[in-house]
C-alpha cells in the first residue's frame, strides 16, 4: 500500500510540475511578444545578453560622439560665417584704400572714408568676439574668456590662448575645434606684429590727418589689407576641410549606428511568428497534459476489474 501511496505522489508531482513549466513557458513567450523583447533575463540568454551588453555601450559612446560632432559642425559652421564676414569686411576696405590713395578724393572723401574704415573695425571688433551655440568664445582658443579686448585708447589686443582644442567624434579619431585669434586676425607684416584692427583704425587716423602724405598712407595700407586677407583665406580653408571632415564622420555614425541597432534586433527583438507558433504548440501541450493528468488522475484499480 505504501507504494502505491508513493507512486501516486510521485505521478502527481511530476504531472504538476510538468504542467507548471508549460504554464511558465506560455508566460515568458506572451512576455516576449507584449514587450518584443526576447531576452527578459540574463539567464534566457547568457551570451545573447553579453553581446546585448557590449552593444549598449556602443550606442552610448556613439551617441556621445554623434552629439560632439553636432556640436562642432555647429561651431565650425558658425566660425565659417563669421570668417566669411571678416572676408568682406576687408575686400571692402581694399576698395577703399584703393580710392584714399588717389589725390582726386580729397580731403572731404577721406574723411568719409575713414569713418567708414571705424565702423568696419568696429564690426571686424564683435566678429572677433562671437560666441558659439554653447557661450564659449569662438576665436579664443581654449580660454572662456572674450577673444578680444579693447583699452581706453581703443587698441585691440587678443585675450585667449594659442590652442584650439579638439574633439572626440570618433574612436581614435579627435578633430580641431576651428582656429584661433591669433591665426585670422593677426598676421606679420615686415617683420612686425600687426592685426586686422590696427590695419583698419591706423588707415582710418591717417585719412583723419594724422599723416603727412594720406594718400601714400593708404597706399602702404594695402599691403596690410592682403596679408589679412590672406589669413581670412587660409582660416576658411581650414575650417572648410575640418566641416567636411565632420560631415563625413557624421555619415559614418549613422551607418554605425544602423548596423548597432540590425544587430540588437537580431539577437534581442522578438520574432514574432516564430513565437506564436511556440505559443501556440505550448498551449496545445498544456492542454494535452491536463487533459491526460484529469484522465489518469481519475483511475482507479476497480474500472480495470
Amino acid at each position: 500500500m505504501t507504494a502505491v501511496s508513493n507512486s501516486t505522489a510521485a505521478f502527481f508531482e511530476r504531472s504538476l510540475g510538468q504542467m507548471g513549466g508549460l504554464r511558465s513557458s506560455i508566460e515568458g513567450l506572451q512576455t516576449e511578444i507584449a514587450t518584443g523583447v526576447r531576452i527578459q533575463r540574463g539567464s534566457d540568454d547568457p551570451i545573447g545578453a553579453a553581446r546585448l551588453r557590449a552593444l549598449t555601450r556602443l550606442e552610448t559612446r556613439g551617441a556621445t560622439e554623434a552629439e560632439n560632432a553636432a556640436r562642432l559642425g555647429q561651431d565650425l559652421s558658425e566660425a565659417s560665417n563669421q570668417i566669411e564676414g571678416v572676408t568682406s569686411i576687408l575686400q571692402r576696405a581694399h576698395e577703399l584704400a584703393v580710392a584714399a590713395a588717389n589725390d582726386p578724393v580729397g580731403e572731404d572723401g577721406r574723411a568719409a572714408i575713414a569713418e567708414e574704415l571705424e565702423q568696419m573695425a568696429d564690426e571686424m571688433f564683435a566678429r572677433s568676439n562671437t560666441l558659439s551655440i554653447t557661450g564659449a568664445p569662438l576665436f579664443a582658443g581654449t580660454a572662456g574668456s572674450p577673444a578680444f579686448i579693447r583699452d581706453g585708447a581703443g587698441n585691440v589686443a587678443y585675450n585667449g590662448n594659442g590652442q584650439n582644442g579638439t574633439v572626440p567624434v570618433a574612436p581614435g579619431t579627435e578633430i580641431e575645434r576651428g582656429v584661433t585669434g591669433e591665426q585670422l586676425f593677426e598676421f606679420d607684416d615686415n617683420g612686425t606684429l600687426s592685426s586686422n584692427f590696427a590695419v583698419l583704425t591706423g588707415l582710418a587716423a591717417a585719412l583723419r590727418g594724422g599723416a603727412a602724405d594720406p594718400a601714400a598712407a593708404a597706399q602702404d595700407a594695402l599691403a596690410g589689407i592682403d596679408s589679412a586677407l590672406d589669413n581670412a583665406n587660409r582660416s576658411q580653408t581650414v575650417i572648410g576641410t575640418r566641416l567636411a571632415w565632420v560631415e563625413a564622420i557624421q555619415q559614418d555614425q549613422q551607418t554605425r549606428a544602423i548596423d548597432v541597432a540590425e544587430q540588437r534586433s537580431d539577437i534581442g527583438d522578438t520574432d514574432i511568428a516564430d513565437t506564436i507558433v511556440r505559443l501556440q504548440q505550448t498551449l496545445t501541450a498544456l492542454e494535452a497534459s491536463q487533459a491526460s493528468f484529469t484522465r489518469v488522475s481519475s483511475l482507479t484499480l476497480f474500472n480495470a476489474l
